[in-house]
């Protein structure tokens, strides 16, 4: 296990980020995990569980983010309890495909969330991100949206999707994009265009190489998580 010290050095310092970007704690299980997920001899099913652990870690950060109101309520001692509710309803949307890998994080923590899809590609002509595809819920424009991603490089995707939440009337700042691996000038395209929304991510890598792979990276989260 590296030190702290050095371990520091493999992520990007959070002086250097937007100030609506949010990392998880820095702890030794978290590298451990992300360790895991990053070696390519990792069989399949050990991705698939280790990713869902980070992603359930990512989708409780983000809910620390919503809004909450005061709750009085009623112990089963009689007592009173003055806690918190949240404030709002929320939805999550998955950017296809590998943004529905997320989808039962959210399912886990949230009951009965409802989840709408986007699916933004290439253009091939411009090579700009276009949208295919989207099916949200009626009443976005009234919900706290987690947008849920696992990788952002360029940042042309996330850009696209949030473009679309707010043409179906989100306000940006209601946009909480959640997020497994990121780097620098992915953060830095999305945050700002959008420095309304906030960002969760569990981690920030050194930035893309010359093919506008994220290194150190993981691969192709997709064909990792969907491909025997």
């Amino acid at each position: 296990m590296a030190s702290p010290n050095t371990a520091l050095t493999s992520q990007t310092h959070p002086g250097s980020l937007p100030p609506n970007v949010f990392t998880l704690p820095r702890t030794a299980q978290l590298e451990a995990l992300y360790t895991i997920i990053r070696d390519k001899d990792t069989n399949r099913g050990d991705f698939i569980f280790y990713t869902d652990r980070i992603i359930r870690l990512l989708v409780e950060e983000g809910l620390n983010h919503l809004p909450v109101v005061t709750k009085n309520v009623e112990t089963p001692t009689g007592a009173h309890y003055e806690g918190v509710g949240f404030e709002g309803r929320i939805c999550g949307v998955s950017i296809l495909r590998a943004g529905e890998a997320m989808e039962a994080g959210l399912r886990e923590v949230c009951r009965s969330v409802r989840i709408g899809k986007i699916l933004i590609q290439r253009d091939e002509d411009t090579a700009e991100a276009k949208l295919f595809y989207s099916k949200l819920p009626e009443d976005i424009s009234s919900r706290y949206v987690l947008l849920l991603d696992p990788m952002l490089a360029t940042g042309g995707s996330a850009i696209k999707a949030v473009e679309v939440l707010t043409q179906h009337g989100v306000p940006e700042d209601r946009i909480i994009f959640i997020n497994l691996i990121a780097c620098p000038e992915g953060i830095h395209s999305l945050c700002g265009r959008y420095p309304a929304l906030r960002m969760i991510t569990g981690w920030i890598d050194q930035g893309l190489n010359e093919k506008a792979y994220i290194i150190p990276g993981l691969g192709d989260f997709g064909e990792r998580r969907y491909t025997c």
